[in-house]
């Protein structure tokens, strides 16, 4: 869908309110209405640029999402996944675990939310780590017959589901830091043979 008559400014601005929105409300509770009301806007425009209350979150999720894992190549797997979190700030992180947990239950009664989530926010993720994963094949770094490589985005998403049931903490850069070395790594990274 078209949205060109908007400028990235005042999109950013949307998308923001559509988060913040999300964090306060959740997405059951959230509506065009409310969006329409907090950005000044009109529900036509909204539904015009985006279409559906799933659509508009997920470009707002994927609009919040300023890495491009794909380009992150700092020629070893682990500093290529420590790359990612120092470009990650710690709020962003605090963020993501708030909106993730909320968003769970979300996809479970919305279908057409899980459908727009799927395409416009988890492929485009997934293909940027399977690009970094490919990378670390090629260098030997894993092994392209491990089994854990299909298995690595649920690894990742895993902390932030699971960690505030746990520990009743939300993920912060350390907690990641500790996990993929305890974790990710471990399952991926070719052990040299003992003699």
């Amino acid at each position: 869908m078209a949205r060109g008559r908007l400028t990235p400014e005042r999109e950013a601005e949307l998308y923001e309110a559509v988060l913040d929105l999300l964090r306060e409300v959740g997405y059951d509770a959230l509506t065009m209405d409310a969006v329409a009301a907090r950005t000044r806007s009109s529900k036509a425009t909204l539904y015009r640029q985006w279409g559906s209350k799933p659509e508009l979150v997920a470009h707002a999720l994927r609009n919040d999402k300023p890495v491009d894992i794909a380009a992150i190549d700092t020629g070893s797997l682990r500093g290529d996944l420590m790359e990612l979190l120092a470009r990650t700030d710690e709020c962003q992180i605090e963020k993501d675990s708030a909106l993730m947990r909320g968003l769970v239950h979300a996809v479970h009664d919305h279908p057409d939310l899980l459908q727009a989530l799927r395409e416009l926010l988890v492929e485009p993720e997934v293909s940027g780590l399977g690009e970094v994963l490919a990378r670390a094949v090629r260098r030997g770094e894993v092994a392209a017959d491990n089994p854990a490589l299909r298995l690595v985005p649920h690894m990742v998403l895993g902390p932030f589901i699971v960690r505030p049931l746990i520990d009743a903490r939300d993920v912060d850069r350390a907690f990641l830091t500790e996990y993929v070395d305890a974790v990710v790594l471990p399952a991926l990274l070719v052990r040299p043979a003992t003699p």
